[in-house]
């Protein structure tokens, strides 16, 4: 179970390339600097669209913790659609290098967080109170300032292909 969700978290996060590709070509189309979307934000004191997606890829890495492993750490210095592009696929080739059986006794893990020390969260408290909460808040961060800023996108562009079999 572990895996699988971990697995579905980096499966949206590999969406992220796609629309970025999106707002690059809608940036071309209306002859305006792509940064301005990197650096786009929905409100003030909200984090630019560059911080949202180093944020998902944290969070998405981090589920390495389920299998007992430390995520590598990254500077997060993105700022350009090549290097938020990077940083996606450095973050997938990471996690999807996790094997399956890494995961096996995950729900008896305890999993200790840098930003609270001296406590832990069981593993089934970790996935569901920060990885697909934070995971899907910062996606749908990314998806919204997109959207706002007139990229199109639709569900289906969120979703991603369905695997859907014969009835």
């Amino acid at each position: 179970m572990h895996h699988d969700i971990v697995s579905q978290c980096a499966s949206t996060l590999r969406l992220v390339d796609a629309w970025l590709d999106k707002a690059e070509k809608h940036a071309a189309e209306r002859k305006f600097d792509a940064g301005v979307l990197a650096s786009a934000r929905l409100a003030p004191d909200m984090a630019p669209l560059a911080y949202q997606v180093t944020s998902a890829c944290d969070y998405v890495k981090a589920g390495a913790r389920l299998a007992g492993l430390a995520p590598p750490r990254h500077d997060d210095t993105e700022t350009t659609f090549p290097e938020l592009r990077a940083r996606v696929a450095k973050t997938l080739s990471f996690i999807e290098g996790v094997e399956a059986h890494a995961y096996e006794g995950a729900a008896e893990r305890k999993i200790m967080l840098p930003w609270a020390p001296g406590k832990v969260l069981a593993a089934k408290d970790y996935v569901l109170q920060i990885t697909i909460p934070n995971v899907y808040f910062h996606l749908t961060m990314i998806y919204a300032i997109l959207r706002h800023n007139g990229v199109d996108l639709g569900k289906m562009d969120f979703l991603g292909a369905l695997n859907f079999e014969k009835a």
